[in-house]
């Protein structure tokens, strides 16, 4: 099912080419000024404080128990996916997913950088495992099934909380988003002693960080193309259960029919 906004294409501002060129000029340099604001806010954000981690957290992965600290993989640095996945649920989020599908290519690169990647949830560890080979995903990915992990870091909440109308969530109480599981993406740090600190999360649109797809939707004329409800990502779907996108209109352009 299509649920996407069609954006209308038809008489859009067309113009000659050097007109084009100083529109687009004009554009670049607010362009260079977000560039130039993302690179402070990033600064800024290395330079937060840290909180230390307390809790023992110890997660079911498919290598047997393992702590937190152990997530590193001898590493120095850990960002984590708070994965909406809870005990009993068929499968994954779709918006997680989404997210997911993003990661597997990112995972080598960060190691690099001295960075490891796992995502967590509250599933079983035999939920994930099933969940994750269907997808053919291949990133790290552990249960806090028996831990308070994701309660601590405010994606998971009881129905209670849910009923109240009032959850902390994003910083803040309120009503925005009533559901017990919750999207977010954690940062940390180990230091030489081992002693693992907190040192960023971010969650609502803040997890669009992971989302690849959306930078480049944002490049074309239709956008998002998303339609104006409370969940804009509606339309997306577990990349398994896509509708077979349609045959290409007959005469279309193909670099192939003019070889």
């Amino acid at each position: 099912m299509n649920t996407t906004n069609e954006t209308n294409l038809a008489n859009h501002s067309v113009v000659a080419k050097d007109d084009w060129r100083a529109a687009r000029r004009k554009l670049l340099q607010r362009e260079k000024e977000l560039t130039h604001l993302r690179d402070q806010i990033a600064r800024e954000r290395r330079a937060l404080p840290w909180e230390r981690v307390e809790k023992n957290y110890v997660f079911d992965t498919p290598a047997g128990p393992r702590t937190l600290a152990d997530l590193f993989d001898g590493r120095r640095q850990l960002i984590v996916q708070h994965f909406m996945f809870a005990p009993g649920w068929e499968q994954g989020c779709p918006s997680c997913s989404f997210m997911a599908d993003h990661t597997d290519g990112m995972t080598i690169h960060l190691a690099q950088r001295d960075v490891a990647f796992v995502a967590v949830s509250r599933a079983t560890l035999a939920e994930i495992e099933r969940f994750r080979r269907r997808m053919g995903w291949q990133f790290r990915w552990v249960s806090s099934h028996t831990n308070s992990f994701n309660r601590d870091f405010h994606v998971t909440f009881t129905p209670e909380e849910v009923a109240s109308g009032e959850i902390d969530y994003n910083y803040s109480k309120g009503p925005a988003y009533l559901t017990e599981e919750l999207p977010g993406v954690s940062v940390f740090c180990k230091d030489d002693a081992g002693a693992v600190f907190h040192t960023y999360s971010t969650f609502g649109r803040g997890v669009e960080v992971m989302m690849g797809t959306y930078a480049l939707l944002d490049l074309t004329p239709k956008g998002r193309d998303e339609r104006d409800v409370a969940n804009k990502m509606e339309w997306v779907r577990h990349h398994d259960r896509y509708a077979p996108e349609p045959a290409a209109q007959a005469g279309a352009a193909c670099c192939a029919t003019h070889a």
